[in-house]
């Protein structure tokens, strides 16, 4: 599997990480069929949150992988902590203190290579962060840090109480919710495209060297569905299809490999619990597609340039 650097965290990891928001879904046997798999392809990046399955999914992971202190040191946890389902978005010190806590015993492990804030929460109090920060930090039960689905005024406003660099950045992105890209062509234009809603994220992750983890890559708008196969994106299912006869791959490889071609060296964060279409997820690092078909693609999902 390629590595990339995770942000200026010096953690070089897969480029593709393992989403495991699903694992609760499919029974032991199959879940640990499909880790096995991932740890065969090296794809021993695996992303949480304590809030997927209730926190059921961390756990069924440790039982399914048999977590043992030798192979800790081989795979790489990322969790993530922040929402209260329902109720509200909570960064306090209290919080996210017992939080990690919480997900250290689900994980059966002493600490997190990485934790990522999830969601921003309005009435943050980045004094309080900073203090979670630091405790988890020098007392080693989380390595290194990074947020999700924030912007670069919300990431700034961290950094001005954080000392620990932000790794990452979790962000919806794929080839049918690209805005952050698409922005960018459209500069100085009055049409809705140029509309900046996301304050340049893109390039600001880029700058800062914030690694930034697309999640749901096959996915159309807010989970209504996969884009590939479906009746309402005709044109990029043919598209995609013809470049994927053309590397002798799949589509969900050539999706995924969309994504990987563009230079911010974007960390996709799977969703499927099925081992074949991981290992053409995998596949898509073995392939770099060239200028003309990224852009095909691109334009075949409906896409204008000026």
């Amino acid at each position: 599997m390629r590595k990339i650097n995770l942000g200026k965290s010096g953690l070089q990891v897969p480029t593709i990480a393992v989403g495991c928001m699903r694992i609760n879904t499919i029974e032991k046997k199959e879940a640990e069929g499909f880790v096995k798999t991932a740890l065969d392809l090296g794809a021993n990046f695996f992303d949480h949150a304590d809030v997927y399955g209730g926190g059921t999914c961390e756990s069924i992971f440790a039982e399914v992988i048999g977590m043992n202190s030798s192979l800790r040191e081989k795979i790489i946890i990322q969790t993530k902590c922040g929402i209260v389902p329902g109720k509200m978005f909570d960064f306090s010190r209290e919080h996210i203190l017992e939080s990690v806590e919480g997900s250290l015993k689900r994980l059966k492990t002493d600490y997190l290579d990485v934790l990522l804030l999830h969601r921003p929460d309005g009435l943050m109090e980045g004094e309080e962060v900073a203090e979670a920060f630091e405790t988890l930090h020098t007392g080693g039960k989380v390595r290194h840090f990074g947020v999700s689905n924030q912007n670069p005024r919300q990431i700034q406003l961290l950094r001005k109480f954080v000392v620990q660099p932000i790794a990452a950045n979790q962000l919806q992105l794929s080839i049918t919710n690209a805005s952050m890209i698409t922005a960018g062509f459209h500069v100085n234009m009055q049409d809705d495209t140029a509309v900046g809603r996301d304050g340049g994220i893109l390039d600001f992750c880029r700058l800062e060297d914030i690694t930034i983890q697309p999640w749901s890559p096959f996915q159309y708008g807010f989970f209504e569905g996969v884009f590939l196969g479906s009746p309402k994106f005709p044109k990029l299912n043919e598209k995609i299809g013809e470049i994927a006869k053309k590397y002798a791959v799949s589509s969900t490889t050539i999706a995924m490999a969309w994504l990987l071609r563009h230079p911010a060296h974007f960390q996709p964060v799977t969703g499927t619990m099925k081992p074949e279409r991981l290992r053409e997820c995998v596949k898509a690092a073995e392939i770099t597609l060239s200028r003309e078909e990224w852009y095909e693609i691109f334009l075949a999902a409906g896409y204008i340039l000026p």
